[in-house]
């Protein structure tokens, strides 16, 4: 492994006065919109995005099981009501952020999108 400053991803960024620094990396820079509101939403749509995959994969389980027969009625209708509840708390999240569950989808290219569209049980696992 090589050593010296450049083996370093953690080293400081490059400043204006360092001749490391690339015109296209300046003008990046420059676009680069780091106000708090806007930092504070696209963490919130970040999170949001993890927990709504997550969510999915979980209710995708969920009806696996079901359909084995593995949980009793009991179960099921627990696993429904939580799933439930968990989707209605999404969307009061996304609403507190001014995002709408469609804005936590993200476009994978050739692969598709990260999550299954609203209602449908089928995404990119089944894929």
């Amino acid at each position: 492994m090589t050593q010296g400053p450049d083996a370093r991803p953690w080293r400081k960024a490059p400043t204006k006065g360092n001749p490391r620094m690339s015109a296209s990396s300046g003008a990046a820079a420059q676009r680069l919109r780091t106000d708090a509101d806007t930092v504070e939403r696209d963490l919130a749509k970040l999170v949001l995005t993890v927990v709504e995959l997550l969510r999915q994969l979980m209710e995708r389980q969920a009806l696996h099981r079901v359909d084995k027969g593995d949980l009793t009625e009991e179960q099921e209708e627990r696993v429904g009501m939580t799933l439930m509840i968990l989707q209605q708390r999404m969307e009061e999240m996304c609403a507190r952020h001014d995002l709408r569950m469609e804005d936590l989808n993200l476009d994978l290219g050739p692969l598709g999108t990260l999550l299954s569209p609203a209602g449908s049980p089928a995404g990119p696992a089944s894929r």
